[in-house]
């Protein structure tokens, strides 16, 4: 009896003492099996995150068999993967990932279902989708070696009906992700606002908007504007010394998202927030001439990230932006503003909607190696062209008596270069190309503060 009470006791101690590791990557879009490759570099990557007491990654793709969901409207890549290819995750070690991003939706409500169930079926743990609102919002759990880890995923870019609807007693919810919506707020020079409040009149917007106030409308659908405020093409301007923006929470979602996260911080040993964004600030936006150049995170994710450790979360998990954006240390948790592209086989899908091609006026019988090649120009623009789309990070955060100790930072190649077959599996960088990814990390953190070490081929932040 007395052994068994001490090793019950060993048990207990192993997680009460506050030891975790937790690697984090970023977007995986997998339709591919990729367990039968054997180079060194995927293997050594595999190692690392089933060295961790948990992997986390934001899965953005419906799972779907070829009969379930149907095509939404979309001007992205049409993102699936069949349910088997689930297994290939667990292999690999991601034990917890986020559904809430903007392909979520890729086959509308039939295929966001079809996510649920087969991620339910597969024992992987998930948040960020549900069956209604409070679902999509509710923490999803993993039981780790280190400890209990709840998860909530948010995003902030998605289509208005790819957002969850709340359930009432008197009717049921709408399937869908838990959303984080933004107002964009313009301020312009005070002449500038009196052009758009002339054009406002004359193209008959303010009309349009006093009819609808008059009807169905509510106040806030049309707006009214007042004195130093137009509504002008469906956005918000106001007068003010220069020509910028800023992208706001939405007061709403923000509070449901931090009740989320107090409910886990309670449920929980450990608790991870994950921010799902294309969206970025003014800084970016009116500099930046390539995608791969936004660098800036819109107010909106920063406002989520700090809120979310303020509301009791140990990591805040960001990704959407393709690409390895900058780290931030807040109260002494890390925030991962970009984890960029982790597996990113959205080139081999064996299949497109109709309105793909028709986007590039190609024709009926057009195939869907035509379509990627006239989306890229064949290889010379969009993600193919831009090395940064291609290197990422798996990011490993080493906590020790509840305190973050240390940052492990491992680069990796998804393959810039090769051939479509080829690209989109990641191997651990090694050479030019880690160095190159730590350095735009290094850059991209040091506004906020946070130094990026170099061990070899590994960033360290010691905390």
């Amino acid at each position: 009896m007395t052994v068994m009470a001490d090793m019950s006791e060993d048990v207990r101690f192993a997680v009460e003492r506050g030891d975790i590791s937790v690697a984090l990557v970023g977007d995986v879009m997998l339709n591919r099996r990729i367990r039968m490759h054997e180079e060194s570099r995927f293997l050594q990557l595999r190692e690392i995150l089933r060295g961790a007491d948990l992997a986390f990654g934001n899965l953005e793709t419906v799972v779907r068999r070829p009969d379930e969901g149907v095509p939404t409207l979309s001007y992205a890549t049409y993102t699936s993967m069949h349910p088997s290819l689930l297994a290939e995750l667990e292999w690999l070690g991601i034990g917890l990932v986020s559904a809430a991003n903007n392909h979520a939706y890729d086959y509308n409500e039939s295929g966001a279902l079809a996510t649920i169930t087969h991620l339910e079926e597969a024992g992987l743990a998930f948040a960020g989708i549900g069956r209604n609102l409070a679902a999509a919002r509710a923490p999803g759990y993993c039981d780790t070696r280190g400890g209990r880890v709840g998860l909530v995923a948010a995003t902030t870019t998605f289509y208005p009906w790819s957002r969850a609807g709340a359930a009432r007693s008197d009717a049921t919810g709408r399937p869908g992700i838990n959303p984080l919506a933004f107002g964009t707020v313009f301020t312009v020079p005070p002449d500038a606002l009196e052009v758009l409040r002339r054009l406002s009149r004359d193209l008959g917007f303010a009309k349009e908007a006093e009819r609808k106030r008059k009807h169905f409308y509510s106040d806030a659908e049309a707006p009214q504007g007042g004195a130093d405020e137009v509504h002008f093409l469906d956005h918000n301007f106001s007068a003010g010394p220069a020509a910028r923006f800023a992208r706001p929470a939405d007061p709403a979602d923000l509070a449901a998202n931090m009740k989320s996260l107090g409910e886990a911080r309670r449920q929980a040993d450990w608790v991870i927030a994950s921010i799902h964004s294309h969206d970025f600030a003014h800084a970016s936006a009116a500099t930046a001439s390539r995608q791969a150049e936004m660098t800036e995170p819109a107010e909106c994710v920063v406002e989520f990230a700090h809120g979310a450790i303020d509301a009791g979360a140990d990591i805040v998990a960001g990704h959407g932006s393709h690409t390895a954006l900058g780290i931030e240390i807040y109260k002494g948790r890390p925030v991962f503003y970009g984890l960029g592209n982790f597996i990113f086989q959205n080139e081999t899908m064996t299949s497109f909607p109709a309105d793909s091609y028709e986007r590039f006026g190609l024709p009926s019988d057009a195939t869907p190696a035509d379509f990627l090649d006239a989306r890229t120009d064949k290889d010379r623009k969009g993600h193919p062209a831009e090395p940064a789309f291609w290197q990422g990070m798996i990011a490993v955060c080493r906590f020790e008596g509840r305190v973050l100790r240390r940052i492990e930072i491992h680069p990796t190649d998804a393959g810039y270069g090769l051939p479509r077959p080829q690209r989109g599996r990641p191997v651990l960088a090694r050479g030019e190309t880690a160095r190159a990814v730590l350095e735009r990390i290094d850059r991209l953190s040091r506004p906020y503060g946070t130094n990026l070490a170099r061990e070899g081929d590994t960033g360290v932040i010691a905390v």
